[in-house]
């Protein structure tokens, strides 16, 4: 994204300038969601630390921000969780890792819909160039696009990402626990995957998987 940035700035500034406020809406609902469904099951960490909150300040992490705006995967700061205070920690956690995830595909659920219905009422005017049509389209393929790859980025079973937190529960405690001792470090092993590009094109290919899934479930709607 930035080597495009440099080589033709008029086709890709316009998408690189949609992708700050999408990266700070998604990000800000995904880690709300994480902390409100932890505060719904008896967790009160994030309320307490102000991580309840649509400023995306709180949220957002350095590194993670800046990789998203490159247009690689990226993460925010993650709300923190204190695991003692759910009556089922296993899968309690599980659930408020769950919530992040689930918030991004409903927002790209929004996006894909806002994008059939332009593209449904104002065909004509796309094909004609419109350009605040086109920009629109634009604006909420880039929407969905990164809701859905931040949330399928957060699935993957490696600590600290929501997907370890998930999958893993289902090992006996002793290994569960084990494992999330060493989450530190397994951001290591992310980060060689991340950096090395093997999980671009799995990640990638179920990112459209799913954007083909929703356009064809919208597309059974009448108006569509």
């Amino acid at each position: 994204m930035i080597i495009d940035l440099f080589r033709n700035p008029q086709v890709y500034l316009p998408i690189f300038l949609m992708r700050i406020p999408v990266i700070l809406i998604a990000l800000t609902i995904h880690e709300i969601s994480h902390g409100y469904v932890a505060y719904k099951l008896g967790d009160y960490t994030a309320k307490i630390t102000g991580r309840l909150t649509l400023n995306p300040i709180k949220h957002l992490d350095p590194m993670g921000t800046v990789l998203m705006l490159s247009g690689l995967f990226g993460w925010a700061k993650p709300v923190p969780v204190n695991p003692r205070n759910f009556k089922k920690p296993k899968r309690d956690m599980a659930l408020s890792a769950l919530a992040g995830p689930v918030s991004n595909i409903l927002l790209g659920f929004i996006g894909v819909f806002i994008y059939m219905v332009v593209l449904r009422l104002f065909y004509s005017q796309i094909l004609a160039g419109n350009t605040f049509y086109i920009a629109l389209m634009n604006f909420c393929y880039v929407f969905l696009s990164l809701n859905i790859g931040l949330a399928v980025f957060n699935m993957i079973p490696i600590p600290p990402l929501d997907g370890s937190r998930i999958f893993l529960q289902f090992l006996p405690d002793k290994i569960y626990f084990g494992i999330m001792r060493y989450e530190r470090y397994m951001m290591l092993v992310l980060f060689l995957l991340l950096f090395t590009g093997v999980l671009g094109s799995p990640i990638s290919y179920m990112i459209q998987t799913i954007i083909n899934g929703m356009i064809k479930i919208l597309s059974y709607l009448p108006f569509f």
